[in-house]
């Protein structure tokens, strides 16, 4: 059963409680005032009757008549309806009788005297109710009783009457209840509908979606707490998938990075094994296998920290770079000419120091000058220059290939973004080259920007301002 309908049965029952025993309590109460007020005016009317045959029958005269049923009947017919039935007597003998109703007198004498008289209250069993009220007199010093039948029907009449309207008034306000109690329940349980729909979205994968239940009450406050909830859930899921693309970024950064060393460290491995080297052709080969080795383990730590844990710091130190630009141009120079291809890497840079972290800036000028490469095909120039600023250095990397179409310069700094990605494929490209290259950058507080042309060459510069060394 829905709530709004517990919540209407719920006021329905409490009205039909609290009026059902207000009203018949009400009633009541009203009917016993009523009876109390009938009971008292029958009362002085008896007793005025009866002080009068008393103050008569203490008369010489009128005990000598012997009239007193006479007197009765008199004041019988001058009451009109207050009384329904008369009757005087003795012990023995019934002096006077009149009204006829269906139910007689009731002949008990206990407690009856001259100084206490007796009330009852009687039914006929056909709806009709009275009050019978007994007294004792003395006439002539012989003791005489006066009965009288007090009809109080009309009191149960009107409570009848009542009753039958309390009902027909209990039944119309159920009814206009019911509608009013539903239509509030309605408005009251609305904000829960809201409630309802929001977890059923958000469980069916809408993050997004929100409640918005404004109401200043506890449901306002369930409502205001849910979409905390759900914000810190969608929160938590977005964190999720940040993380995972993160590590996604890592692996395709580190396949990404370890391609130019690895060939490198191929490439003099295989020439100690099948070339005879002096001893300090030997020499300069295993330092360079073993250099390159440490330098792609830091370059798979630090990558690790800044694609997966997030860390948007690293230690600076002040470094010279044009040195870094010489190694990565002569490591690059050997693995071009190992694939038979005839580039021209120049380069053109100014002396300095400023603070750097070497690892990372080898690896942004790797990709670079790889990426260059790639766009120039198997015949071209590239061309890498340094200069020193007051705050750092710029790094810029110029190819003659076929250029980037416009539209796409917005987008070469995305991850996984390919210009051409068949071609991409086919020389292994991942996409992450300048998206790592720009967050290298940012952490070294600069920027990247593209320039190129169609049919003319590309130049990517890179500022590099976390200070001078």
């Amino acid at each position: 059963m829905r709530f709004r309908l517990k919540m209407m049965l719920g006021m329905l029952c409490l009205l039909a409680v609290l009026f059902g025993v207000g009203g018949s309590l009400l009633i009541a109460l009203s009917f016993e005032s009523s009876l109390e007020r009938e009971e008292e005016s029958a009362r002085e009317s008896y007793r005025m009757l009866l002080d009068t045959l008393t103050v008569v029958g203490s008369m010489d005269a009128w005990s000598q008549s012997g009239d007193i049923p006479h007197m009765l009947e008199q004041l019988y017919d001058r009451s009109g309806s207050s009384w329904s039935a008369l009757r005087f007597s003795t012990p023995g003998e019934v002096l006077y009788e009149s009204g006829s109703t269906a139910i007689g007198f009731e002949n008990d004498r206990a407690g009856v005297d001259a100084d206490h008289g007796a009330v009852l209250m009687r039914s006929d069993g056909e709806g009709r109710w009275y009050l019978q009220l007994s007294g004792e007199c003395a006439i002539d010093g012989e003791p005489h009783y006066l009965d009288a039948l007090y009809d109080i029907s009309p009191l149960y009449q009107t409570r009848s009457h009542q009753q039958a309207a309390f009902r027909a008034v209990f039944a119309v306000l159920i009814v206009l209840c019911a509608l009013l109690a539903y239509g509030l329940s309605w408005l009251l349980t609305r904000p829960l509908s809201k409630l309802t729909r929001a977890t059923r979205e958000i469980a069916s994968g809408n993050l997004s979606f929100r409640s918005n239940v404004r109401n200043d009450d506890e449901i306002g406050e369930l409502s205001t707490s849910f979409d905390v909830m759900a914000q810190r859930v969608e929160g938590g899921v977005a964190e999720m998938k940040r993380s995972l693309e993160r590590q996604e970024r890592f692996m395709g950064g580190f396949a990404h990075e370890v391609k130019t060393p690895m060939t490198a460290i191929i490439g003099y491995a295989d020439l100690i094994r099948s070339q005879a080297l002096d001893p300090h052709e030997q020499i300069e080969a295993a330092g360079y296998i073993f250099s390159e080795g440490k330098r792609l383990e830091n370059l798979s730590l630090k990558l690790l920290d800044i694609f997966v844990l997030g860390k948007n710091e690293v230690q600076l130190v002040a470094s010279a770079p044009a040195d870094l630009v010489a190694d990565t141009v002569g490591s690059l120079k050997l693995a071009v000419a190992g694939r038979g291809r005839a580039i021209l890497i120049e380069e053109d840079c100014e002396k300095g120091t400023c603070l750097l972290e070497p690892d990372l800036v080898q690896s942004l000028l790797l990709n670079l000058i790889d990426n260059a490469c790639k766009a120039v095909g198997d015949r071209g120039a590239v061309k890498v220059t340094c200069t020193m600023l007051p705050d750092g250095c710029r790094l810029s990397v110029a190819d003659d290939g076929a250029g980037i179409p416009a539209e796409a310069l917005d987008h070469v700094s995305e991850a996984f973004y390919r210009v051409d990605a068949s071609r991409s494929r086919a020389q292994g490209g991942s996409g992450l080259g300048l998206s790592l290259c720009a967050k290298i950058a940012e952490l070294h507080q600069g920027s990247l920007s593209v320039r190129s042309e169609i049919g003319i060459g590309t130049c990517v510069t890179v500022d590099l301002r976390a200070g001078r060394g």
